[in-house]
């Protein structure tokens, strides 16, 4: 795991302003992922725990957007340069460094994890360890949003994604995963995004038991 997340962090971090540059709309362009951010963001105040993690935060424009739909929320990234971008861009906002198989979160702590993207380049026999580390972090009841490119085959794809290699997934079986890990997937979001690659994009919701 250490190999391929040295290799994911070297490449976020020299992409770091044409990336942040990229999506400075935060999401105006994307109804479906919009309006499923929207939906944890008041699921998660509904359990009465507004803190929340943007694991994979990037450059932290969907933190500040967590934080404008009423929570408490905080950004992980690999990424120092991202981490860097994100607190200089939202300074009121608290963003750290960490990896997502060891999150520096106490045991059920948060109402939500936000992980939009964020798993893409995870290898999928290193996939059960995130999931697992966010179910952890989660309190009985708390919210897991996971956004991903979809696959209609029945194993995930790698492909050459434009930062490092990615990976699409059949939703059903990233389903069982989360089943796996101890949450229980009861919301799912496919559409289209009429992109080159031909992915569907991916939003699931589960709730830890």
């Amino acid at each position: 795991m250490a190999d391929h997340q040295n290799e994911t962090r070297a490449a976020y971090d020299g992409v770091v302003e044409r990336y942040a540059s990229l999506f400075a709309d935060r999401l105006e362009r994307q109804p479906f992922a919009r309006a499923m951010i929207g939906t944890f963001a008041e699921l998660v105040r509904a359990t009465g725990n507004p803190r929340a993690a943007d694991v994979g935060c990037g450059p932290g424009y969907l933190t500040a957007m967590l934080h404008e739909l009423g929570l408490d929320a905080f950004g992980l990234d690999l990424s120092p340069g991202m981490v860097d971008h994100a607190r200089r861009a939202h300074p009121a906002l608290r963003f750290q460094e960490a990896r997502m198989e060891s999150l520096p979160v106490e045991d059920g702590a948060l109402g939500g994890v936000l992980a939009h993207y964020s798993m893409i380049h995870t290898p999928p026999e290193e996939l059960p360890e995130l999931l697992a580390e966010q179910a952890r972090v989660l309190a009985p009841g708390g919210l897991l949003l996971v956004s991903c490119f979809g696959t209609d085959g029945p194993e995930p794809v790698r492909f050459d994604h434009k930062v490092t290699p990615a990976y699409s997934w059949p939703v059903d079986r990233l389903a069982d995963l989360l089943a796996d890990a101890g949450l229980v997937p009861f919301a799912r979001l496919l559409h289209d995004p009429a992109s080159e690659r031909g992915f569907l994009d991916a939003h699931l919701l589960a709730r830890r038991s």
